[in-house]
């Protein structure tokens, strides 16, 4: 069976990045691999060993188009109320949250980040199938 280990992302600004991961989702850096014309950062905390790599190309100087097909990334939380809080005050302006129904009954509850680069991150209350 495949596993999951990892989604990349580009981004322009490596300290921004590592700050608003670190900041929005305790995400810390497991690894910093240095080459030449790049660099990867492997972002991820104790709640997962899924990670996050970001790739910073280093003759890059303009923001990334992130195009029509991105969607999101998306991290679950015990207490989605505190975490919109603690975002909020951090300063980093998450989205309202948002209850999402479906047949009547709750399917989903949410609210979204948006990281230095344009990246949307999904941040949903652990329920049902958003363990």
């Amino acid at each position: 069976m495949a596993k999951a280990i990892h989604s990349m992302i580009r981004v322009l600004d490596e300290k921004k990045s590592v700050d608003f991961y670190r900041l929005a989702f305790g995400l810390k850096v497991a690894e910093r691999l240095d080459f030449e014309t790049f660099t990867l950062i492997y972002l991820s905390n104790e709640e997962s060993k899924f990670e996050l790599e970001l790739t910073i190309n280093k003759d890059r100087s303009e923001p990334y188009a992130l195009g029509d097909g991105y969607g999101h990334l998306a991290l679950s939380v015990d207490d989605l109320d505190a975490e919109h809080q603690r975002v909020t005050d951090a300063g980093l302006s998450p989205g309202k949250i948002v209850a999402f129904n479906r047949d009547g009954a709750l399917l989903a509850r949410f609210f979204f980040l948006v990281d230095p680069d344009g990246y949307k991150i999904e941040v949903l209350q652990r329920h049902g199938r958003y363990k």
